[in-house]
């Protein structure tokens, strides 16, 4: 159920939701660290206020660490994608060149097949910001997976086929 409730939510939607929240709650405490500020002023006068150079050094200090640590990560993120889709396409290419070692009747069909996991692969990362479409195309592209390997474990079983056990 809980699954279910989070597929509803559209992620764009959650963010900006997200964003105007902290965007005004930034506001509300700004608003309420200026009067307690101003109170202070009127009750102390400056000499309220000799910690508040430490106090925003402070504040600052944290707030560089939070920004220097979402950059790390979002770049970390960054490399990790790039990396599978560099291990992908480089084990489809393997997979692309060893149908030389099926039948010469398998090939064509085969290939053809590679081609359409390709294209359905390709289309899948294209319409990921729509998530039910690229879902769609996932299960495509799955569905695809699964014939390639049905038709090279047929392919192996007919008696042209070299096997490596020659």
């Amino acid at each position: 159920m809980l699954q279910t409730m989070f597929q509803v939510i559209d992620p764009v939607v959650a963010g900006g939701v997200l964003v105007l929240m902290i965007f005004f709650g930034i506001l509300g405490f700004l608003a309420v660290g200026r009067r307690i500020g101003q109170r202070t002023l009127a009750r102390h006068g400056d000499a309220g206020l000799t910690n508040a150079g430490s106090l925003e050094t402070a504040v600052f200090a944290i707030l560089g660490l939070l920004i220097a640590f979402a950059f790390s990560g979002a770049l970390a993120r960054f490399d990790l994608r790039r990396s599978q889709i560099v291990d992908e396409a480089n084990a489809i290419g393997t997979a692309y060149l060893r149908i030389d070692l099926l039948p010469q009747s398998a090939q064509p069909r085969l290939r053809e097949n590679f081609r359409s996991y390709v294209d359905a692969r390709i289309a899948t990362y294209k319409k990921l910001p729509d998530l039910h479409a690229a879902q769609r195309e996932l299960a495509r592209s799955q569905q695809l997976q699964s014939d390639i390997w049905a038709q090279a474990v047929a392919a192996i079983r007919l008696p042209d086929s070299r096997t490596g056990t020659e």
